[in-house]
């Protein structure tokens, strides 16, 4: 259980049974860009895919996905999303953390949309940092900025 900012949370493993919950998140977090349903049941069922969900009093309010890719030694951050009742009270950082830790590779990439100034300061906090765009990459047109963390590996 964390505790951050007065809110008591679970990062735990997230499976097929919490579709609900992460359609949910992403029609709230990302309204232009929300996953379809099929991509949704396949980031929950494929197995080599890093999923993890952020619960509080049983609901869950987060939630991670990554692909790891163990060929080239990196890690893809698919989705990360906090209900907004929920943000700003640790819990992506929570999530990026962990996740980070479960993909055990040196790279983790992730793409973000160009003004989301939010997620990009928790990335830039993280460690990450950019180094490309893609323009024109969501459905509007809106840029893409790619991100890179070099993680390092306790011996």
């Amino acid at each position: 259980m964390i505790n951050h900012n007065k809110v008591f949370f679970q990062i735990n493993s997230a499976s097929w049974k919490d579709l609900g919950p992460l359609r949910r998140i992403e029609k709230e977090c990302f309204p232009l860009d929300a996953w379809p349903l099929l991509d949704l049941i396949a980031i929950l069922t494929f197995n080599y895919i890093v999923r993890l969900k952020a619960v509080v009093a049983g609901e869950v309010v987060g939630f991670i996905a990554a692909e790891r890719k163990p060929q080239k030694n990196v890690g893809w951050i698919a989705t990360i999303g906090v209900l907004p009742k929920y943000q700003r009270k640790g819990i992506a950082s929570a999530l990026l953390e962990v996740c980070e830790a479960n993909l055990n590779v040196d790279y983790i990439r992730l793409c973000v949309r160009s003004g989301n100034k939010a997620a990009i300061r928790l990335y830039e906090d993280a460690g990450y940092r950019r180094i490309d765009i893609w323009p024109g990459y969501y459905q509007d047109g809106a840029n893409a900025y790619v991100y890179e963390k070099k993680c390092s590996h306790p011996l």
